[in-house]
């Protein structure tokens, strides 16, 4: 069904969607059981980025250019000189050598040895990056300030840009393949490509929420998060995407932020966000189920070794390990 955009609902519509909602929430089939261990970071830095390239061996990222890196599943973080102060938004390895980082100022840091060492690498752009993946350990992209795409074809040694056809803030992005990408951000953005990049074209999502991430489990099949429990799917390749905004219940003063989302086979999928939000569905995303978890500051990483490993980070350094079954 197309999107439904709530100012124009009539009071009685307002009441049965506000059902549709909460059963989007609470019905489905329940999630299998989820044990959540609070990790010694060894830091109380914000950490905004994670990635697990396997179950023993990742890289989480932050706040004065921290970058820790675990080789034995998180019981141990230590600390990798990155080289810079500067925020670092996010970390993403194309195989078990080949890592990037993303940050303030057009930073872009590059490891050959599994996240020993970092050496940067020349964007080219003054702004801010937050996303970046790569498909192989020569071809990947990065997202950023002022609509910024940027794209390599040779592991990095040269950046080039791709016009997204926006000045919107570009927080995340992510590829199926090397042909089938989305990337979304502020003011209700979403972009789609179909040509690894070449043209980027904006979809109709028609919401003004910031878009903090963008997962496709396939090329019909994705989902993008945001700010005040925003939450859209597509099952038609972003032709027409379905509100699955998480409502405000109970005590709740404003709907939770949802800062990530990651599938990890096409039915099974979670979402974390502000206050130590950690949501689990089974079913492809018609139903979600919130997880207790031993914290409650917001997180802002999350990633997954395989279907019951995975990792979330957040405020304060904390590391949680996420374990699923």
């Amino acid at each position: 069904m197309p999107f439904v955009r709530h100012d124009a609902v009539r009071p009685r519509d307002a009441a049965i969607a506000l059902g549709v909602l909460i059963l989007t929430l609470y019905a489905g089939p329940a999630p299998g059981e989820t044990l959540t261990t609070v990790q010694k970071s060894g830091t109380e830095v914000m950490l905004l980025g994670v990635h697990m390239r396997d179950s023993r061996v990742g890289c989480a990222v932050g706040e004065g250019g921290v970058i820790l890196r675990t080789a034995d599943g998180g019981k141990q973080w230590k600390a990798v000189s990155s080289g810079t102060r500067a925020l670092l938004t996010a970390v993403f390895f194309a195989d078990a050598q080949h890592g990037w980082v993303v940050g303030a100022n057009g930073t872009i840091l590059h490891s050959m040895d599994g996240g020993l060492k970092w050496a940067p690498q020349h964007s080219g752009i003054g702004s801010a990056l937050y996303g970046v993946f790569f498909w192989s350990p020569l071809v990947g992209w990065v997202v950023g300030g002022n609509g910024t795409i940027l794209h390599t074809e040779d592991g990095g040694l040269h950046w080039t840009d791709q016009a997204s056809g926006t000045n919107a803030i570009l927080y995340a992005i992510h590829f199926v393949d090397q042909d089938h990408g989305a990337a979304s951000g502020a003011l209700g953005t979403v972009l789609l490509t179909r040509d690894g990049g070449r043209t980027w074209v904006a979809q109709e999502t028609q919401s003004a929420a910031t878009f903090f991430d963008v997962f496709f489990t396939d090329p019909q099949n994705g989902w993008v998060v945001g700010n005040a429990g925003a939450m859209l799917q597509t099952i038609t390749g972003g032709e027409r995407w379905l509100d699955r905004t998480f409502p405000c219940m109970g005590s709740c003063v404003k709907p939770t932020d949802l800062i990530r989302v990651r599938f990890t086979d096409a039915k099974a999928g979670w979402v974390v966000g502000e206050r130590g939000a950690i949501y689990r569905t089974a079913d492809a995303g018609f139903s979600w189920v919130e997880q207790e978890n031993g914290t409650k500051v917001s997180l802002y990483g999350l990633s997954f070794a395989d279907a019951t490993r995975g990792w979330a980070t957040g405020d304060r350094g904390v590391i949680l390990q996420i374990n699923a079954k």
